[in-house]
């Protein structure tokens, strides 16, 4: 029976021979890390043993790259990966942390059951509890809130989730809210955001859910983000780089004069809507943009060549002046959410 997929998705990995970093497709399995050149290869270019394994994050061994979490093997070999963003790179070491754990106590790795260990009455639908709360009008209200010279886009307190469950009797009191509330976090409805709500989730705290106006969290599919402000007031930004950042992550790109896939890093903002991207590997200014303003993004079975791909899950965004761009996504739901986000920027962006 093969191991169960815990997680996968790109990451950039420091290389053990040359030192360079690459982008590569990596795999978490309930004893181990695998990692490919490209998503679609048969077999892994390495596997990483979690078993005795210890992992290091945030990793601070180079300078200016961030997001970086370090593996060290029973044989000291050390492995470095980096992530596209803060929140993506909590998810890795979340995960692995607990696979580390699992492989100690002789375990299977499962995502914890909120009916079980919080005794969740069974009258409470919380997928259709996290759609209400997902409402546009009448749900919990997203803000952009600061904390610690940090702007936290797209997330909401504490109190206010409590708030909301007692405002719209979705629970008795605040107490009862409380654990609804630490069942949506359990399940995945909720994420945390902030070194409060993080170390409560990890069990520092006495409830994983915190009813307190200085914890954040927001839904795991809203573009959430967390940007340090500067300290400097005079710096002026380009015009494309002023907007919100609503979402991010790494996606294939087809090269407009070659037609070869590479991993690129891009980053969705909005007012003015633009659409940059990156090499993940390094490099602090974009490769190039996208316009947004007046632009179509649809999803597309076949590339520009007119043959079908190898892969699924591809989309097209075509500019108000006409340049095509075909991304691919790795899974249909990342397709989905990233045409939905690219969709609402170019309606509301200049």
């Amino acid at each position: 029976m093969e191991p169960k997929r815990i997680r996968e998705g790109y990451l950039v990995k420091r290389g053990s021979v040359f030192n360079t970093w690459k982008p590569m497709w990596v795999v978490l399995l309930e004893d181990g890390i695998e990692f490919y050149k490209k998503k679609s290869d048969n077999g892994p270019k390495g596997m990483i043993p979690l078993k005795g394994s210890t992992l290091t994050s945030p990793c601070l061994y180079f300078g200016k790259r961030m997001f970086v979490f370090k593996i060290t093997t029973t044989k000291q070999q050390d492995h470095f990966f980096q992530a596209a963003f803060l929140e993506e790179r909590d998810a890795w070491v979340r995960d692995i942390k607990k696979a580390i754990k699992c492989i100690e106590g002789g375990q299977k790795f499962a995502r914890k059951s909120t009916r079980r260990s919080i005794r969740l009455p069974e009258t409470i639908d919380l997928g259709a509890l996290y759609m209400s709360m997902k409402d546009t009008e009448k749900g919990v209200k997203e803000l952009n809130l600061e904390k610690d010279k940090k702007i936290f886009n797209h997330c909401f307190t504490g109190s206010c989730v409590i708030d909301w469950l007692v405002s719209n009797k979705s629970v008795r009191n605040r107490q009862e809210g409380l654990m609804i509330a630490s069942s949506l976090l359990n399940e995945g409805y909720l994420q945390p955001a902030g070194d409060l709500s993080k170390n409560a989730a990890d069990g520092i705290a006495e409830n994983p859910f915190l009813d307190n106006p200085d914890a954040f969290y927001y839904f795991p599919d809203s573009g959430f983000f967390c940007e340090e402000n500067s300290s400097d007031d005079d710096v002026i930004l380009k015009e494309e780089f002023r907007g919100i950042i609503i979402k991010q992550g790494c996606l294939l790109k087809q090269g407009h004069r070659r037609k070869n896939w590479k991993v690129r890093k891009f980053i969705l903002r909005e007012d003015p809507a633009y659409l940059h991207y990156y090499d993940p590997a390094g490099g602090e200014e974009p490769l190039g943009a996208v316009h947004l303003r007046g632009c179509v993004v649809t999803s597309v079975e076949s590339s520009t060549d007119g043959k079908k791909s190898d892969e699924d899950n591809l989309f097209e965004i075509i500019t108000a002046d006409e340049v095509h761009y075909f991304l691919q996504a790795a899974t249909p739901k990342e397709r989905t959410e990233w045409i939905k986000a690219i969709q609402a920027a170019s309606r509301t962006g200049k």
